[in-house]
Parts: C-alpha cells; sequence; structure tokens
C-alpha cells in the first residue's frame, strides 16, 4: 500500500521544538503563579448622616415695668395772720368741763343765711354740677332739633363752608337758655344761623347742685356739612 501522507506534513521531526515551547510556556506560568500577589478584601460602609432641624424654643424677654416715682408731695404754705395784742376776740363758745353723759346738750342752730349770700349763689354760673342740665328727650332729641331747625346759609352753600361751629350759652335755673355765644365759628353766615337755633330751643331741665337748681355753662357743637 502506498502512503499518502507527504513528508513535509510528518510532525515527528518537530517533536523537540514543540517540547521546548511546552517547557518554556509551563515555566511562564509557575513563574506567573509563584509571582502573583492576593490581598485582603476591605470592605467599606459608607454610611449617611442625617441632619435634623431641631426648632429653638424662643424665650419671652422679661419686661421689667418700673413704676414711675411718686411727685413730690406740694408744699402747703400756711398764712398765719398777726393779730394786734389790743384786740379783743368775742368768744362765744362755752365749753363745760364738768359735763357728762347725763348732762343736757343744746340743739344746733344752723346759721341762717343773709339775701346777699343767696343772691351771690343765684348769680353764680357753674361748668360742672352734679345733675347737669338735659334737653326736653335727652340727647338725641337735641341733635334731632338741631337737624330739623337748622337751616344751611347761602352764602356758606355758595362758598362751599362747612364744618362745626361751637356755641355756649347759660342754661338758667328755671331751664331758659340765656347769654348765647359763639366759641368757635366757621363763618358764611353760619355762626348766626347756629346762634338763632340754640336761642329758639324749648327750656332745659335745669341743672342743680346740692338738689338745687342752678345756673349752668353749657358748650354745644352745631355742626354743617354740605350734601
Amino acid at each position: 500500500m502506498e502512503e499518502k501522507k507527504s513528508p513535509k506534513a510528518d510532525l515527528e521531526n518537530k517533536r523537540f521544538i514543540f517540547r521546548q515551547i511546552g517547557l518554556v510556556i509551563g515555566l511562564a506560568l509557575m513563574l506567573v503563579a509563584f509571582e502573583w500577589k492576593t490581598y485582603e478584601k476591605i470592605v467599606v460602609e459608607v454610611t449617611s448622616r442625617q441632619v435634623e432641624n431641631v426648632s429653638e424654643d424662643l424665650i419671652p424677654i422679661t419686661e421689667q415695668k418700673v413704676k414711675p416715682p411718686p411727685p413730690a408731695p406740694t408744699k402747703q404754705v400756711v398764712k398765719i395772720n398777726i393779730v394786734d395784742d389790743n384786740i379783743t376776740v368775742d368768744d362765744d363758745i362755752n365749753i363745760d368741763v364738768e359735763a357728762d353723759q347725763n348732762t343736757e346738750v343744746e340743739a344746733y342752730v344752723a346759721p341762717v343765711k343773709s339775701e346777699e349770700e343767696e343772691s351771690a349763689e343765684e348769680v353764680q354760673i357753674f361748668m360742672v354740677v352734679e345733675s347737669m342740665p338735659v334737653f326736653p328727650g335727652g340727647e338725641a332729641a337735641l341733635y334731632k332739633y338741631l337737624n330739623e331747625n337748622c337751616k344751611y346759609p347761602q352764602m356758606a352753600k355758595e362758598s362751599g363752608i362747612q364744618g362745626r361751629v361751637f356755641v355756649t350759652f347759660v342754661v338758667e335755673r328755671d331751664g331758659s337758655v340765656t347769654d348765647v355765644r359763639v366759641l368757635r365759628g366757621i363763618g358764611g353766615g353760619c355762626d348766626e344761623e347756629a346762634v338763632r337755633v340754640v336761642q329758639s330751643m324749648a327750656r332745659w331741665t335745669p341743672g342743680k347742685q346740692r338738689g338745687k337748681a342752678v345756673r349752668v355753662q353749657y358748650n354745644l357743637p352745631v355742626k354743617f356739612t354740605l350734601q
């Protein structure tokens, strides 16, 4: 039988070369194996921090309220009247030193006021009394009377004048209104109209001091408004 294998394809003559190549590869693998370094594994845990916002309680500031010092007492000046030694002083007060519980005491008789003193009280005008004068029907009736009876002056309308006229007057002991005057006016005929309306008022309930009717000074604003 004829051999079909080509002599060029015969690898038997190349066995030595393959052996050397295998030895070189084996030695290289051994060298790499000996030189190979290993390290211990270190596990690193990554932690996260959370910041909490803690609200701080605000402490109220204590306010110390210092009371103002009391006002200094006013010095009272005592006026001393020097009496001449030659003037005799009438002493009508009789003091019974030997009086006891059984001693009778005379009833006190109030001094009678003279006509001059009574007339002086009648003329006196009070600013503030225990019971102030009252318009018939009260304050609401007073302002209703002013609104219904007060006529706006034509001059004030044309000039655009408006405001309050302050009028003062005296409420007599019988309730009549006298001495009507303007304390502060606005002009344009409003002052005269306010005086006219006040003078035309009905009788008031008079003011009283200690249960007795007296003359009282009264101030009243009369309002003029353009509509």
